[in-house]
């Protein structure tokens, strides 16, 4: 049975909204869900922003410790309080101050500041920008690539199996929802066995199965052709969104 909270969860199904639906369902905690419609732009509307001014997902609100509500956005700082607050037996993180805390929090911000980025940039030039930029694609794909081949080596030295010591952290969660994309970004996996292994390890776990599905059920693999026309669908609305941030003043 899961584990009561006041936890809601503002999500869709992207690499970083995963990555808190995975986390709360391997804690076995109970949760509730608000999806949010990028397209309508449902993050940009004055209830959303009042949760997160950066109009962005997801986002999650709580009662803290004090009864009084608190609010978290940016993916890694909600992975960090979730654990913090509710995994005291450590079954998916470390105690604070130990060698093993600090590496799940080297791949924390690796991701956050790294691999998200890089992959997401990689995306839109591939997939959004109006037209084709050579430059932009090859810069953001390449750089994905050696981000992964610095997982790749990680991994290689694991005996577990997981990136930080002998179980799934947030490392792995923060990271999983952006390697299971990785065709999306135009970075195949062939060079890196060790990476394929571990998403379709990290894949297998009932719960971070589960957690794919939130607020939606996850999509099948999309052929080359189903690809270019949802970004087809997508990109227009990609763009309008830049134009319009431009013009706020």
């Amino acid at each position: 049975m899961a584990t009561k909270t006041d936890i809601h969860l503002y999500t869709t199904g992207t690499p970083n909204g995963v990555k808190v639906s995975i986390l709360l369902e391997e804690l076995g905690l109970e949760y509730k869900v608000t999806p949010i419609v990028l397209s309508k732009n449902t993050q940009k509307e004055p209830w959303f922003l009042e949760i997160n001014p950066n109009g962005r997902i997801p986002a999650l609100t709580d009662t803290f410790t004090d009864g009084k509500p608190i609010r978290l956005f940016e993916s890694g700082s909600i992975l960090q309080y979730l654990v913090d607050r509710y995994d005291k037996d450590n079954k998916l993180s470390y105690p604070y101050g130990s060698r093993e805390y600090w590496e799940v929090n080297n791949w924390l911000m690796w991701q956050m500041g790294g691999l998200g980025p890089m992959q997401g940039q990689a995306n839109h030039f591939k997939r959004y920008a109006p037209e084709t930029i050579e430059y932009g694609i090859n810069r953001y794909t390449n750089e994905a690539r050696r981000l992964y081949r610095v997982l790749e080596t990680q991994l290689e030295k694991s005996t577990s199996g997981f990136i930080v010591g002998d179980k799934l952290t947030i490392a792995d969660i923060s990271i999983v929802g952006w390697a299971n994309s990785h065709d999306w970004a135009g970075v195949p996996f062939d060079d890196f066995p060790k990476v394929a292994a571990w998403l379709e390890r990290v894949k297998a776990r009932e719960a971070v199965q589960r957690g794919f599905n939130v607020p939606t059920p996850d999509k099948k693999p999309l052929t080359e052709e189903e690809k270019e026309k949802v970004a087809a669908e997508t990109r227009a609305w990609v763009q309008q969104g830049m134009a319009e941030d431009a013009q706020k003043k």
